[in-house]
């Protein structure tokens, strides 16, 4: 079993963690990587390497996720096969903690790769920003892939031999590649277990490089490119709409031009921006998958709206409640058939300086 621990700017609490580790348990080894922490941290990551431990290097910082696919590389050219759990070098991960996610990881069928998330529950005093920004992550990250979690943003996970050459592929070099791990995983059906640890905020957390409003952009990215596509397509539907209804005077006739123009538009967007991560899938294939998904939504479309304006309402406002309707079902459907494409053997490389004895 490894430890992985992504490191920046980082204090002494960061070799009072591997003293701790490596007292309770003695088998671990402990690979930190440096992020370009610079010369004034030069004194702490001295005392990184030793028995047991390797320190990898960054030149210059690159965000946490690439130093983690920096060590998942390191991991799997030097110990392949190995079980890894990637920790938070600022004091919030407990080592009970650490271990237990580690026992969870290893308890599972090697037969199907599982990652571990060590899950907060964020009770006590714990910082508003932060309870408020997982939650709304959390519910987020369940509407659009159907899978419940405790904390998508925590830092403590185990990740089976098996995925780390999948990790490698994943896009993202900061704190948004975490949550886009979790994003593919739910896509490719990847299990995702979860076990309950210790909330922990020191200072309110002021050790955290982590910037409210930029980097919570970063890590809602993936979640908000489907949203943006949709809403972008929707409103070329409603124009299209609109425009052939005025034009026709016939409702099937608008619903079927209207329908043809944006599943154009939003079939373009989607496998450019939304599942780029996922496109092993061959574009006539992804495109044969998604014309079935899009004439099966038309149907419900078409029937959603006759029945909503029999019943008295505005054709606009029966638009806008259809595509809120038929929403998440177009999510899970493409995320699962149309672009999902299968997990790659392919591990990932990095240029960087290692230390060890």
């Amino acid at each position: 079993m490894i430890v992985l621990i992504p490191s920046y700017q980082p204090d002494e609490r960061l070799i009072r963690l591997l003293d701790d580790l490596r007292d309770c348990a003695p088998d671990l080894h402990l690979v930190v990587v440096d992020d370009g922490s610079g010369p004034a941290y030069r004194e702490v990551f001295a005392a990184v390497p030793g028995p047991g431990r390797t320190l990898l290097t960054h030149p210059v910082n690159r965000g946490k996720g690439r130093a983690l696919k920096t060590g998942f590389a390191y991991i799997a050219a030097h110990w392949p096969g190995a079980e890894v759990v990637c920790a938070d070098s600022d004091g919030q991960h407990a080592v009970p903690d650490i271990l237990r996610v580690a026992e969870r990881v290893r308890s599972h069928d090697d037969d199907r790769p599982t990652i571990v998330l060590g899950g907060r529950a964020f009770t006590g005093r714990v910082p508003a920003r932060s309870t408020l920004g997982n939650r709304i992550s959390a519910r987020c990250f369940q509407l659009a892939t159907g899978v419940r979690l405790r904390d998508t943003q925590t830092g403590l996970r185990g990740y089976p031999g098996a995925l780390l050459g999948w990790l490698g592929e994943i896009p993202g070099d900061r704190f948004e590649y975490e949550l886009s791990v979790l994003l593919r995983a739910a896509a490719e059906g990847v299990p995702i277990d979860e076990v309950e640890i210790a909330t922990i905020y020191l200072e309110q957390n002021a050790s955290s490089h982590f910037r409210p409003v930029r980097d919570s952009v970063r890590v809602l990215a993936p979640l908000l490119r489907f949203s943006l596509a949709s809403l972008l397509s929707f409103v070329v539907d409603t124009a299209a709409l609109l425009a052939l209804n005025l034009l026709t005077g016939n409702l099937l006739a608008a619903v079927l031009g209207a329908r043809a123009i944006s599943a154009g538009t939003n079939f373009v967007l989607n496998r450019q921006l939304t599942f780029a991560s996922a496109r092993p899938r061959p574009v006539r294939q992804a495109a044969l998958r998604y014309g079935v998904l899009a004439l099966t939504l038309l149907v419900a479309n078409y029937l959603l709206l006759r029945a909503l304006t029999g019943l008295g309402l505005g054709l606009l406002p029966a638009k806008v409640g259809t595509e809120l309707l038929l929403y998440l079902v177009s999510y899970q459907v493409q995320r699962r058939f149309v672009f999902g494409g299968t997990r790659s053997s392919r591990s990932a490389g990095d240029r960087t300086l290692a230390s060890q004895p």
